[in-house]
């Protein structure tokens, strides 16, 4: 029964110090793949995609427009799991922006200029 005791004491130390493990990602950057800023292209579907950014959980991702400065209307403002997003969106000029978080931190913010025809 002592060695239970000790066991369990054990395993209940380490599950509880899990969060001391948790990777600071504030100094990085979610790297982007497609529309990179500037894009120019077609509105309708518009897929949003970046590459996994190591120790993220989630991702929050926001699209404005015509920009957050001057934000006439938020498009999106939601959390993902998986590193792509699709929004349908009209003819007009647009900033996005996509960051990674977990349980403790959040990366770096960087917006990104997208216009549609």
């Amino acid at each position: 029964m002592k060695k239970m005791i000790i066991v369990m004491f054990f395993v209940t130390l380490l599950v509880g110090c899990e969060a001391i493990f948790v990777d600071n990602i504030s100094d990085k950057n979610v790297e982007i793949l497609a529309p990179i800023n500037g894009t120019v292209m077609t509105s309708g579907d518009i897929i949003f995609s970046w590459k996994s950014l190591e120790g993220a959980d989630q991702y929050k991702v926001r699209i404005a427009t015509p920009n957050f400065l001057n934000a006439t209307k938020i498009l999106a403002d939601t959390l993902v799991t998986k590193t792509t997003f699709m929004n349908n969106l009209a003819a007009g000029d647009y900033e996005w922006v996509v960051f990674g978080i977990n349980s403790e931190y959040q990366s770096k913010e960087e917006m990104y200029k997208l216009t549609l025809n």
